[in-house]
């Protein structure tokens, strides 16, 4: 069996991690060794996250996003897959690597490259399938942003006015004072710990609330999103510096459906899903109350996902309908405050900045992302006029254990088009 090391732990690669040869969940039904299930709380562990990222519908409470009446608008098809399969790189370790053969090394699930418009890159891996959602994690705060966005240049929503205007639920939390916009960047002082391991931190915490885990006999914690909300506090001044919290993401839904008296899903699909003509409907993770969870909830198909990556490459244009104000995306492409965002300390991501819940590159493609946990990516490069969509299970959540494999790899393929 081939394996890598991460963090001085050995995992099988992608090959033999695969949940197909691994038997997860087959059977009828299927026997204990090789069932998943929510309430056991290894659905999350690897190798079984192999298998549940893409079927988490059955695992978790959601709420659908509708592809509405029409049919599927077009992606048309071009045919590079063996240039691109064998396109070499050098990742930031200095070793030379095929493209093909490094999406096993990253846990691929699925992975769609648009040039110009065109599919000229379609693989699926373990259990993808072109017509199965796959969790986007914390993709779903970059759909956040934008529609959060669209609202602020729409005059639906002021940026520039604290949080309790829209939520008086949170007068006197950590938001009490924060304006829209620090939300929205990621710039609030909020008291919190992400320490996905550690039972006491304020993620874990969150996760219970949430519905994400199951609660550990005796939690007497919230057990709603909003209810959690309630009980957050500030740490440090608002607007000093770049702090990833998903908690902001999470008010960031609540305003919206506060405000429009849609839920994030139904502006999913009303802002979204029906005038991109997505191919399949989507699903939204939501909380034992039925808010949908903005922060990482999403879950929608490769296909699904490099639609909305084109349209913003496409600057919120598609075809010939603004969907998306084009000013935003031009915002985006500026990015946010670098020197904020470099006081996070995110030593894998230099020169990066952080706008409306979109990470931004600054590099030679003028590229810009969406980022999950565990491999999710959406890669925009207007300059080589490309999107990258990809699904994974990697069995580490952190960015940092792919990306000096993956950032390499977008980068060259990115000079490849270009040229």
């Amino acid at each position: 069996m081939s394996m890598l090391e991460f963090d001085g732990r050995r995992y099988p690669d992608g090959r033999a991690s695969d949940p197909g040869e691994l038997e997860w969940m087959h059977g009828a039904p299927p026997p204990d060794g090789k069932r998943i299930t929510f309430e056991s709380d290894t659905f999350m562990d690897f190798p079984q996250i192999r298998w549940s990222l893409s079927h988490m519908r059955e695992l978790w409470p959601t709420v659908n996003v509708w592809r509405g009446r029409t049919g599927p608008s077009p992606l048309h098809r071009g045919d590079t897959v063996a240039d691109i399969d064998a396109l070499t790189f050098v990742d930031s370790n200095g070793c030379t690597r095929c493209f093909g053969e490094a999406l096993f090394d990253t846990y691929t699930d699925g992975i769609l490259v648009l040039h110009r418009g065109r599919v000229v890159y379609e693989r699926y891996f373990g259990s993808l399938e072109p017509q199965l959602p796959h969790a986007s994690q914390s993709m779903t705060k970059s759909y956040a942003g934008t529609l959060t966005a669209a609202l602020v240049y729409e005059g639906v929503l002021d940026d520039t006015t604290t949080i309790p205007r829209y939520l008086p639920e949170l007068s006197g939390s950590a938001w009490h004072d924060a304006t829209l916009r620090q939300v929205m960047d990621m710039e609030t002082g909020v008291l919190y710990t992400d320490d996905q391991f550690d039972a006491s931190s304020d993620e874990k915490a969150y996760e219970y609330a949430t519905g994400w885990r199951p609660p550990p006999v005796g939690y007497a914690g919230p057990r709603t999103m909003c209810d959690y909300l309630r009980t957050v506090r500030k740490g440090s001044a608002h607007g000093e510096r770049f702090a990833y919290r998903s908690v902001n993401t999470s008010v960031l839904g609540w305003i919206m459906g506060r405000v429009t008296g849609r839920s994030f899903a139904q502006l999913l699909q009303q802002r979204l899903w029906a005038p991109l003509g997505c191919e399949e409907d989507g699903y939204v993770s939501i909380d034992a109350a039925g808010m949908p969870i903005a922060g990482g909830g999403l879950h929608l198909t490769l296909r699904d996902l490099a639609r909305f990556g084109e349209l913003m490459r496409q600057e919120g244009d598609w075809n010939g309908r603004q969907l998306i104000p084009a000013a935003f995306v031009h915002e985006v492409h500026r990015g946010g405050d670098r020197a904020k965002f470099k006081e996070a300390g995110i030593k894998h991501l230099p020169g990066y900045s952080y706008r409306s819940q979109w990470w931004v590159t600054h590099n030679e493609l003028d590229a810009f992302e969406a980022r999950g946990i565990h491999g999710q990516r959406l890669y925009i490069a207007p300059k080589a006029e490309m999107v990258v969509a990809r699904f994974a299970s990697h069995p580490l959540a952190k960015s940092a254990a792919s990306d000096p494999i993956i950032m390499p790899q977008m980068l060259q393929l990115g000079r490849m088009l270009r040229a």
